[in-house]
């Protein structure tokens, strides 16, 4: 069986680095390929992922289509086995919680409902904080910036931005503790620490 003119077709795109004539091939095949995906995962957007997945690795491994004797059964081949591999990952996860679930105990609920509270009362605690140490403690935990950058956006020394932090740190570490022994919260100062270094 001889390969078809398509499959070199798109071999000669691919070795030109041609984007619009690939993005041609793209369109022409995305919408059916969409289709075909939901088909198994009843979910639109993963389907999209998917068929974008295939696409993405067309163009990385162009080397892959010299074993391709019809592009497109090889699309939909793909993208059906992709699918499918997605469908039996969620039913693996879905069963792994039921099985959690099915053992969750009286204990571990109360585990859960103490360091919920306490990342409750932390971010109570963050609003407490000073205008400026609160904008920049947020800048460096929520935004993920770095003490530069903040530094640069608020047009502050680093070492201010470190200060900040510092104070912030232990503010809210002094904030927690009291909280503790108030609310009678048999967390250990370990799990207070642990829980400001995550934040």
């Amino acid at each position: 069986m001889q390969r078809t003119e398509t499959v070199e077709n798109i071999e000669r795109m691919l070795d030109k680095g041609q984007v619009a004539a690939f993005t041609d091939f793209y369109t022409r095949f995305f919408k059916k390929l969409l289709i075909e995906s939901d088909k198994y995962v009843k979910d639109i957007y993963v389907a999209e992922e998917i068929v974008q997945d295939v696409f993405v690795k067309i163009w990385e491994r162009s080397e892959d289509l010299s074993q391709i004797k019809s592009i497109k059964s090889y699309l939909y081949r793909s993208v059906i086995n992709l699918s499918i591999n997605y469908i039996n990952r969620q039913k693996n996860l879905e069963q792994h919680h039921q099985k959690m679930l099915s053992e969750f105990t009286e204990e571990q609920a109360e585990v859960i409902d103490e360091e919920n509270e306490l990342i409750v009362m932390l971010f109570d605690e963050i609003e407490k904080l000073p205008l400026k140490c609160r904008e920049i403690f947020k800048m460096n935990r929520f935004e993920k910036l770095k003490y530069r950058e903040i530094a640069l956006k608020l047009d502050l020394s680093e070492r201010t931005v470190e200060n900040h932090i510092a104070n912030a740190l232990k503010m809210l570490r002094d904030a927690m503790l009291d909280n503790q022994k108030s609310h009678s919260i048999s967390s250990s100062h370990l799990k207070i620490l642990r829980l400001l270094s995550f934040f």
